[in-house]
């Protein structure tokens, strides 16, 4: 079951999903030592990553990773990388070692494969003893926390409505688009299975535009509605007023 928060307002909603990661990234560093947390571009989250980066404290022992990117130099200001380094990243001061880049100028298939082999490197797979994805062919890396956002479309991360990486299998990890209908066309996404594989998803929505998208997402899974592919028992959904779905009729 979808845990959906309505908010008075977009503040309200950066607050409270930023108190909500910080408490899912705890609970990760009490249960396995270390915590795991991807990352969204877009307009939405950046005020939740301000007030995130503003308590380093809450991001001790934490590695940053991201949901998908713009095939861009990572100085570009479509890159949800400088999004996350001026907001997060640098606030809090990460250690640089931490911070899991998709390498967005390498190009979508190059850049999935190197993101993809890095994963395998540093996260574990469901069921894992060890530290490695690749412990278990054909499973996928287990990530804590995902933040993302969605689209008036329903897309999330760089997945969109009806693209064949939606069918692209379990065991999928990082793919390559290179005809995104918002640009710029090319990028680097998580699966479809690695989002539905984290412990969480927090989904952030804001602003009236996006009420068609999140009623949408609340509705039967679609391929056309990609965010509805998400699992609802792991899925927390913060809106404002705006965005928030109609309450049905009596």
């Amino acid at each position: 079951m979808t845990r959906l928060t309505a908010c008075a307002d977009a503040e309200s909603v950066a607050g409270r999903a930023a108190a909500h990661i910080a408490r899912q990234l705890e609970r990760a560093r009490e249960q396995r030592g270390g915590a795991h947390l991807a990352l969204s571009g877009g307009t939405t989250p950046g005020r939740t990553y301000e007030l995130l980066g503003a308590q380093p404290e809450k991001l001790r022992d934490v590695d940053v990773w991201f949901a998908d990117e713009r095939c861009v130099a990572p100085d570009d200001a479509d890159s949800n990388y400088l999004l996350a380094a001026r907001t997060l990243l640098q606030p809090a001061a990460i250690a640089r070692e931490r911070i899991h880049r998709m390498l967005g100028e390498a190009g979508p298939e190059q850049g999935a494969r190197r993101y993809a082999h890095e994963l395998a490197r540093h996260v574990r797979s469901e069921g894992s003893s060890g530290g490695a994805a690749a412990a278990h062919p054909g499973a996928v890396p287990v990530l804590d926390v995902i933040v993302l956002g969605i689209g008036p479309d329903g897309h999330v991360a760089s997945l969109f409505p009806g693209a064949a990486t939606l069918s692209a299998g379990d065991d999928a990890v990082c793919l390559g688009v290179s005809d995104s209908p918002k640009p710029p066309p090319q990028r680097i996404t998580l699966s479809l299975a690695v989002l539905r594989a984290a412990r969480e998803c927090v989904l952030l929505a804001t602003g009236a535009g996006k009420a068609d998208a999140v009623a949408a997402m609340l509705g039967e899974p679609s391929p056309h509605v990609p965010a509805s592919l998400l699992r609802r028992e792991r899925l927390t959904v913060f809106v404002d007023d705006a965005a928030a779905p109609a309450p049905a009729p009596r």
